[in-house]
């Protein structure tokens, strides 16, 4: 493979890139604070993309598409995916970070989350769209979990993002294809390894919605992703997964759900990124809004609760930009309704 590509790849992460796109023919692109901006103006070749494909062991004639993890000859791993655009040859490149942020240093709610973490079983639901740090939040959890206590962690991933040393607990991280054939039959399997925590790296149908509540029932913690846009939206989308099963699936979600985290990243006022969030705690009220599906009657709890167990995007927006972490103006577009944020930042309730 071209080494000029091998060396703006590592140029690229060293001054902190969190994504390197490459598209054969096109100017390489980064992304960098969230934004997506050109690394310099020359091509990629033809040639050094198919290089790179090969490197990573695809051959680009036989295969349209594929997720991967790729060694840096001098440097660390990457999460790949490689695909074709308009007949040619591209890539998305993330790091595989060894080094985990802890709760706080997030942004995120740590004390709620750890209380979720010491929970010797349930479903813990981490959502939001793409590229809005959920991997980095789950391997934020999963290191909380290794330091403070003793338990067995499987995770099934595709790829793996994040790598872990053992300290109080023990990991046996398994990659899709490579180490478990597919995340349903991998998640049969760890059900097999006297786990204590299994993190599932996102739920993507119906049999492994079935299959985490069945481990979550069983006397399992259960961590994992969704690709959902707000607390609502993520009960809304589990619940359509259950929809052919019976009623008795439903009722497990409504009483082995510990909680959902919501988030999207916006631009932080004066650089960086900030985690806007939404949360909710599953308690005695909310199982019964969940199993008669009485998802407004759930929205309604976010909007009047007190942050603490419980919060809705609109307050925390509402919060953020008061305090002056994200531009109102930000914040405002962030809203689902931004009529709500205008009247919230007026001082007048919904």
């Amino acid at each position: 493979m071209h080494s000029a590509l091998i060396q703006l790849i590592q140029d690229a992460f060293a001054g902190a890139a969190t994504d390197v796109f490459l598209v054969a023919g096109e100017a390489p692109r980064i992304r960098h604070e969230g934004e997506v901006v050109e690394l310099h103006p020359g091509p990629i070749p033809a040639a050094a993309m198919a290089g790179f494909w090969e490197s990573c062991g695809i051959d680009p004639a036989t295969h349209c598409e594929a997720d991967i993890s790729w060694q840096l000859p001098h440097g660390g791993r990457l999460r790949v995916n490689l695909y074709h655009t308009l007949g040619r040859l591209a890539a998305a490149l993330r790091p595989i970070h060894a080094q985990v942020p802890a709760l706080a240093e997030l942004g995120l709610p740590a004390a709620l989350l750890e209380s979720w973490l010491q929970r010797r079983y349930g479903l813990i639901l981490i959502t939001g769209p793409t590229g809005s740090g959920k991997s980095t939040t789950v391997a934020s959890c999963l290191a909380w979990i290794n330091r403070h206590l003793a338990r067995h962690i499987v995770t099934l991933e595709d790829p793996i993002e994040y790598l872990f040393e053992n300290e109080r607990s023990f990991f046996s991280q398994r990659e899709i294809r490579q180490d478990s054939q597919c995340f349903a039959s991998g998640l049969r399997a760890a059900l097999r390894q006297s786990p204590d925590v299994l993190f599932l790296g996102e739920i993507r149908d119906q049999e492994s919605a079935v299959t985490a509540l069945h481990a979550a029932e069983t006397g399992h913690l259960v961590i994992t992703t969704l690709h959902s846009s707000s607390v609502v939206e993520t009960l809304e989308r589990f619940s359509h997964l259950l929809q052919s099963e019976t009623s008795g699936a439903l009722s497990l979600l409504a009483s082995q759900l510990v909680g959902v985290l919501s988030q999207q990243l916006l631009p932080r006022r004066g650089g960086g990124l900030f985690p806007a969030l939404e949360y909710l705690q599953n308690e005695a009220a909310t199982r019964r809004w969940i199993l008669d599906h009485k998802l407004n009657e759930l929205q309604d709890h976010l909007q009047k609760s007190n942050g603490t167990t419980n919060c809705s995007l609109l307050d925390y927006l509402v919060a953020s930009a008061r305090q002056g972490f994200v531009e109102a103006d930000i914040a405002r577009a962030a809203c689902p309704r931004p009529q709500d944020f205008d009247r919230a930042m007026r001082g007048i309730s919904s």
